[in-house]
């Protein structure tokens, strides 16, 4: 315990950033500490501003500081596929890939019942009425719908529901594969992931 309560909390709320445990929390707390009042003041500002100016994209979630993100005013992006992410930043890492030229959908999250994280509370409904949008020739049809989710129990839950919600309507479905990492060792692969590469394999 610090026994200095300001300290304390500071130390607290850093502790609740992802991946950001109890003695990482507390170095950045010292080392904002130490910088001084113009590193504070500076890091007010850009949190107070960021929670200004940037907010979700009224179309795909992903967020803005426009009216529509970048990637949904693109022109040379095409309007057929449809990529879907539980998370924004979950873009950046398929863009540095430069594999795919669609446009997105950010979920927010995966269904989790364990933390009572569910349907509703995720933008599913959103993605349903924009691909029922296109087939009723109020927006873009999609064709092609990517699900680039987690390889965990609650991406596959995800998955499996966005899959029951989507057949019928004359898409095609796909999911990003797993398996195997380029350059990595076959010696240290974990089951699970062997499995996938397994199942995903392709024909030469």
């Amino acid at each position: 315990m610090l026994n200095i309560p300001a300290l304390e909390k500071l130390v607290h709320e850093l502790s609740r950033l992802p991946g950001i445990g109890p003695k990482t929390a507390q170095r950045l707390a010292y080392f904002i500490l130490k910088s001084g009042n113009e590193y504070s003041d500076r890091l007010g500002q850009a949190l107070t501003q960021v929670q200004a100016e940037v907010h979700d994209c009224p179309r795909c979630f992903n967020y803005t500081d426009a009216d529509f993100c970048r990637y949904c005013v693109d022109p040379h992006r095409s309007d057929d596929s449809l990529c879907i992410v539980e998370e924004p930043s979950d873009i950046m890492r398929i863009e540095s890939s430069g594999a795919f030229r669609g446009r997105y959908h950010v979920l927010h999250g995966a269904i989790s019942p364990l933390e009572g994280i569910g349907p509703k509370d995720l933008k599913i409904q959103d993605l349903l009425d924009r691909v029922d949008a296109g087939l009723e020739g109020n927006g873009p049809q999609i064709k092609e719908i990517i699900l680039a989710l987690d390889a965990d129990l609650e991406g596959d839950t995800t998955i499996l529901y966005l899959a029951k919600q989507l057949q019928g309507k004359g898409l095609k479905l796909s999911r990003i594969a797993h398996g195997v990492p380029i350059g990595s060792d076959i010696d240290f692969i974990d089951d699970r992931t062997m499995g996938r590469a397994l199942q995903n394999r392709v024909e030469l």
